[in-house]
């Protein structure tokens, strides 16, 4: 039997198949199932902390367009209390991620550290820490902060009504947040997905490449974690 010899132009198209493959990859897992962000900010504190590289599930309610903004379809709609990452409405270039608290129709009572849903207070239970609680979200837990010395101290009472296809958000760290009881709803077309772990922590990133964490300052004990 004699086996035909591949010449240079035979082998392009594997090399070309080698060399794009794993970035085709990368793009369909980015695009349909898992997405990586960076905190920057201390809105989600005492969870969530600046330089925590965090892993997003972007099928959890369903199929999103690669192209565009929007849902090819719906699995399910997302729970109150999930932790959610969404394009943000004023400028949708810039991502945020936040706490869900409202659905469509929900109608949302916030006084200082008191928020209802529908007539039903979320119970706060207070830890070690001082200004750190569980709130009691019905079927989750999940810990959010009113540290004293924070920029943002509304004690006027606020009234929210969801409306369709939109939810109400809050960051974790209630005084230091900019969230929907400043800048509105989130469409649900802008919603991105859950987030679900921290793979990578630090206390700083490389001076030559800020993108980069600098692993002399590895938190170790937060790779890995699941997102509350």
């Amino acid at each position: 039997m004699l086996i035909k010899k591949k010449g240079k132009q035979g082998r392009w198209p594997q090399t070309l198949l080698v060399f794009f493959l794993p970035f085709f990859l990368f793009l369909a897992i980015r695009s349909f199932f898992f997405e990586p962000f960076v905190i920057p900010s201390e809105s989600m504190l005492p969870n969530l902390m600046i330089h925590d590289h965090i892993l997003v599930n972007k099928n959890t309610y369903g199929l999103r367009s690669p192209i565009g903004d929007g849902w090819i379809i719906k699995f399910r709609q997302p729970q109150r209390g999930d932790a959610v990452v969404f394009r943000y409405p004023e400028n949708r270039e810039v991502f945020y991620i936040k706490r869900l608290i409202g659905l469509p129709g929900d109608r949302i009572v916030i006084q200082d550290m008191t928020v209802t849903v529908n007539g039903r207070v979320l119970s706060l239970t207070p830890q070690f820490e001082a200004g750190v609680f569980t709130e009691n979200n019905g079927d989750k837990a999940y810990t959010v902060a009113f540290y004293p010395d924070s920029e943002i101290t509304d004690v006027d009472e606020k009234t929210f009504v969801v409306p369709e296809r939109a939810y109400f958000v809050m960051g974790d760290n209630r005084y230091n947040s900019q969230d929907s009881r400043f800048w509105g709803y989130v469409p649900e077309n802008l919603l991105i997905g859950k987030a679900q772990y921290i793979w990578l922590s630090c206390d700083a990133t490389l001076e030559s490449a800020p993108f980069i964490c600098n692993p002399q300052t590895f938190r170790l004990k937060r790779f890995f974690k699941k997102i509350p």
